[in-house]
Formats: structure tokens, sequence, C-alpha cells
């Protein structure tokens, strides 16, 4: 199987190449950090003989375009390159700030599709897996910015999973809680039900082997958020108050 990883240098990405490497797939890690993809090379090197590194930074769509056209068809795409502001009650993210998120966990995504898809279509199969967030469900003002972002990207996955299910390609969004990654080390308060890397990507990809379109954990947070969404905006209101304090 060949499988394309984005943000694969480190953290999540990098424990999907942990998981999924075998003599049987061809990676294609792509991320900006040259040494750290290298690294990963030679960590994999014995168990996956077939790994191409892609250096490249996904904010760079004419670049990230012209390397993807350069390649063939993917049997599966994981689309994790994704950022954070972290979680802050007093600063207002600047329109800077708020473009690069958006690049980053939106934009990226869709010109790698923009080459990915139709060469999917030619070949009538193929696996699009989008790594959405928990809090795209409920919005704390802390993370507002991401939180929006992936939220557009749960839209945006539904309407490519409809729109390419009669070409064989099967799209997947994962909305995880808290792994232990770089973007949760910036996080300075207790984070709930947070997983460790290897666990949380080893629930993923479970979930992707089986083909589930949709996943959300751990259950017992997504379980808490979906309650919340029950709520009167009244209450909803109050919790936010008290959790801001």
């Amino acid at each position: 199987m060949k499988i394309l990883i984005t943000g694969a240098s480190s953290g999540i990405g990098a424990e999907f190449a942990r998981q999924y490497a075998s003599l049987d797939n061809e990676f294609y890690l792509l991320a900006r950090r040259e040494e750290k993809l290298q690294d990963l090379k030679n960590e994999l090197q014995n168990r996956c003989q077939n790994i191409t590194l892609i250096i490249v930074d996904v904010r760079d769509f004419e670049a990230l375009q012209q390397k993807l056209h350069e390649l063939q068809s993917f049997d599966m795409v994981i689309l994790n390159a994704g950022i954070s502001l972290g979680h802050t009650h007093t600063n207002i993210p600047t329109i800077a700030e708020f473009k690069n998120l958006y690049d980053v966990n939106v934009l990226s995504q869709h010109a790698v599709l923009e080459v990915v898809l139709p060469k999917m279509q030619e070949q009538k199969s193929g696996k699009i897996v989008f790594i959405s967030s928990l809090s795209s469900l409920f919005t704390m003002p802390s993370a507002k910015v991401y939180a929006s972002s992936k939220r557009a990207l749960n839209a945006y996955a539904e309407g490519i999973r409809y729109k390419y299910k009669k070409d064989g390609i099967k799209v997947i969004t994962i909305l995880p809680g808290f792994i232990k990654s770089e973007l949760t080390d910036k996080n300075d308060f207790t984070m709930p039900f947070l997983l460790d890397t290897d666990k949380g990507v080893q629930m993923m990809k479970r979930a992707i082997d089986k083909g589930k379109e949709f996943y959300a954990f751990p259950l017992r947070f997504y379980l808490i958020i979906r309650l919340l969404n029950l709520l009167p905006l009244f209450i909803r209101k109050k919790i936010i108050k008290f959790y801001k304090r």
C-alpha cells in the first residue's frame, strides 16, 4: 500500500509511520523539517524499505503541489499536518496568526487533494484520512481559531465524502481528544483524558483499518461534549464562565 502522511516529522504523523511500517507498505513522508524526517526514515528502514521523503512547507502551496504532481497515485493519504496557537484567555490572535493557522490546517489539505483526488479517481480507489479534533464540536474561547479551523475541516471532509464515494474513494474523519504531541505540549493546563502518542495513534489506526467514516475518541470525552451541546445556551454560558476563572 502506498501511503502519504503529511506532518510526518514528529508526533502523531511520525507515530502513524511507525505503526504502518511494514515491507508491504511504501511510504511518502511529507514535512518541512528534513533532519527529523531523515531520522524517522533511518529508524524505519529495516521495517519499510520504500520510503520517500518530501521536504516542503505545506504553506507553500505551489511547491507542495509541484512535488505531488511528480508522484504517482496513493492508496491512502493521512492529512495530519496541523498547528495550534495554544490556549490563552488574554491574547487576541493577530490576522497573521489566524491566516497562518488556516493555511496549514485547512488550505494545505485542499492543496494536497487538488492533486491527489483526480489520480484516485482514475484508479477507482483510495482512502483519505482527515485528522480533525474534538474541539471542533464545542468551541472554548481560548481555542477559537484552532477549533474553527477543525470545524471547517469537518465540513470540507463531509463534502468530499459525498462527492467521491461513487469513485470508490473512502473518506474518514477522525476527531481525537488530547494526544501527547508538539501541539499539546503548548498547553499549560491539565488536559482531560490525555493519551500517550502511541496509544492515541493505535486507536486511530484501528478505526482507519476498519474503514470507519467518523471516529471520535476517547468515548467518554466525546459523550461529555455531546451532552454539553444538548444543554440550553444559558447553562453552557455558565460552564464557560466558570472555566475561564
